[in-house]
């Protein structure tokens, strides 16, 4: 698949110009966020909540607890829409009403199908090294009843809506805006502070190269 497909669901009416359909920009976006935002509708009523995700091919995975009255309901069939946004400033015009912010942001649509127990330790490990690049390696393997407790769920990313407004103007030649007032952007990033380390551990222990890793990333990309 190439260009994501046009549908009620997916096509942008508002500043539809900013829409994107290559398939590429969504797994630009989806591969440049540690979390999104997954909605369900619950009882009659919307409940959105934050999750770490991880992309495999083309689907998305999110994990969360076997507990939990959301993902059971996602793994029951109930659609789900999941938004990943990277803002990368706020734009600064003449009124109020023209400023904006500058953003990447990916929506999905679909239903989502609960990862096989045969195939959970698998997904699991892609996930984690997407949120921590080469943490497996450095910690014990996932254990029976943690694999147990665990509900990991894959997204097809068949139904999705890009929208990129990263370029857009600030103002607009012959406005009839006082050019005296400051108009402008301000570019935002995300970054990585100094790793902290936890009361128990040991003091002569080395950071490792995973936290590392997931610095550098950020620090390349300023979004998560």
């Amino acid at each position: 698949m190439t260009d994501l497909p046009l549908t009620p669901l997916t096509r942008i009416r508002r500043l539809p110009h900013h829409q994107v359909t290559d398939r590429a920009a969504l797994y630009d976006i989806i591969d440049g966020a540690l979390t999104a935002t997954l909605a369900i509708s619950r009882d009659g009523r919307p409940v959105a909540l934050p999750v770490g995700i991880g992309r495999d091919g083309d689907d998305v995975l999110i994990h969360g607890s076997t507990g939990s009255d959301f993902f059971r309901r996602i793994a029951a069939g109930a659609p789900v829409c999941l938004t990943v946004t990277h803002l990368l400033g706020l734009k600064y015009a003449r009124s109020l009403f023209d400023s904006s912010m500058r953003y990447r942001c990916a929506v999905v649509h679909g239903m989502a199908s609960v990862v096989l127990p045969d195939d959970k330790e698998s997904a699991l490990l892609t996930l984690s090294e997407h949120l921590m690049p080469g943490r497996p390696a450095e910690v014990r393997p996932m254990t029976a009843r943690e694999l147990a407790a665990t509900m990991v769920l894959r997204l097809p990313l068949a139904e999705a809506s890009v929208k990129d407004n990263a370029g857009s103007a600030v103002e607009e030649d012959d406005d009839g805006e006082d050019r005296s007032v400051w108009a402008g952007t301000l570019p935002l990033r995300v970054v990585a502070g100094d790793p902290v380390t936890s009361a128990q551990t040991r003091p002569s222990t080395a950071i490792p190269a995973s936290v590392r890793r997931a610095a550098e990333r950020i620090a390349a990309s300023g979004t998560v």
